[in-house]
This record gives C-alpha cells, structure tokens and sequence, in this order.
C-alpha cells in the first residue's frame, strides 16, 4: 500500500510539473490552400470549415497546406529555439519525411500563432500527408511536442 501511495505521488508530481511548462504546443491545425493561397473565403470559422471540406472533396483545386501552430515559449530559448513540422506523406518512406522549420527569433513574443507551408512544386512531389509531428527545439533539445493521431 506505501508504495503505490509513493508511485502515485511521484505520477502527481509529474503531471504537476508538466502542466507548468513554459514550453509548449498548445494547437496545431493544417489547413489546405487553394491556388490562390487561401484557407478559406471569408474570416468566419464555419466558412473555412466548409471551405476546407470542399477543398478536400477536389484535391485538384489544392495547391499546398499550411500549419497555424499555437505555442508558448521562453524568452531564454529563443535564441536558439525553432519550430520543427516533420511530414509523412503517402508513396513515401517513413524515414524519408519532409521537414519544414522557423526560428523563433521571427516570432515578436513568447507565444502566439506561426504559420508554416507546403506549397507550389514541393506539395505535388510530397503526395497526401499522412501524419505530421509539431516540436519545439532548443538546439537539439525538444522541449514539448505534438503529433497527430496516425503519428
């Protein structure tokens, strides 16, 4: 009983300490692009939802894909801090994925929104993403992590 008591601290503990992160992804949403470079026709998020689905419906009218990431980061990593977007794509090896990556000296704070694409020749070679996987790195240091379900 004591040391399932102990075991469930430490597991309390963790999660504490996890929650408290300053380093975080908080939301990762890709977005097809149309030929013009748009995600939606207009800023309501019902219409770019329906946009999205009718962009899905004719992959021929898709002419990249784009990832808002939401994170938060310190002010100490910045300078060496960047954001990863690692790709799996269909007709691909799963260790010959596509990486896309911005530095955070870009972003203005310690947080908010960045966009990153996949577009033009570089989509139509890549095929179909299958999954893709969100890091926040300081150096070769990941500090937090998201990935998607078929990750």
């Amino acid at each position: 009983m004591k040391r399932a008591r102990t075991i469930l601290c430490l597991l309390l503990a963790l999660v504490a300490t996890a929650a408290t992160s300053p380093d975080r992804i908080i939301k990762v949403l890709p977005h097809l692009l149309d030929a013009e470079g748009r995600h939606s026709l207009s800023p309501s998020l019902y219409e770019r939802d329906a946009y999205q689905a009718e962009l899905r419906k004719h992959p021929e009218q898709v002419s990249g894909i784009r990832y808002d990431v939401q994170l938060r980061h310190s002010d100490v990593n910045t300078s060496k801090g960047r954001l990863q977007i690692e790709l799996r794509c269909a007709g691909r090896a799963l260790t010959n994925s596509i990486i896309l990556e911005s530095d955070l000296t870009k972003t203005r704070r310690r947080g908010g929104w960045t966009h990153m694409q996949l577009d033009g020749d570089a989509y139509r070679k890549a095929g179909k993403v299958i999954a893709w996987r969100a890091r926040l790195l300081d150096g070769s240091q990941v500090l937090a992590e998201q990935r998607s379900f078929l990750w």
